[in-house]
């Protein structure tokens, strides 16, 4: 996989965590009850993916799964 491939997965990954994190915000915003089922799995999935992220262990995951951070290859002289 191209270090461009894998930044764009981690971009997708990182813009679905912000999202989690967004999402109690949007509700509030919107003036859904949260009480609703499907609000609340919403928010319960929303609030576990965002702690997930916050863990090292998740970047060694993603180094198994062949998209963890890249450093870019600088040619020799």
């Amino acid at each position: 996989m191209s270090p461009a491939t894998k930044r764009s997965v981690r971009t997708v990954l990182q813009g679905v965590a912000a999202f989690a994190v967004a999402l109690p915000g949007i509700v509030d915003a919107a003036g859904l009850p949260k009480s609703l089922p499907w609000v609340a799995g919403g928010l319960a999935v929303a609030g576990g993916l965002a702690r997930v992220m916050a863990f090292p262990s998740v970047e060694a995951l993603l180094d198994r799964v062949g998209i963890g951070l890249v450093d870019e290859e600088t040619p020799s002289p």
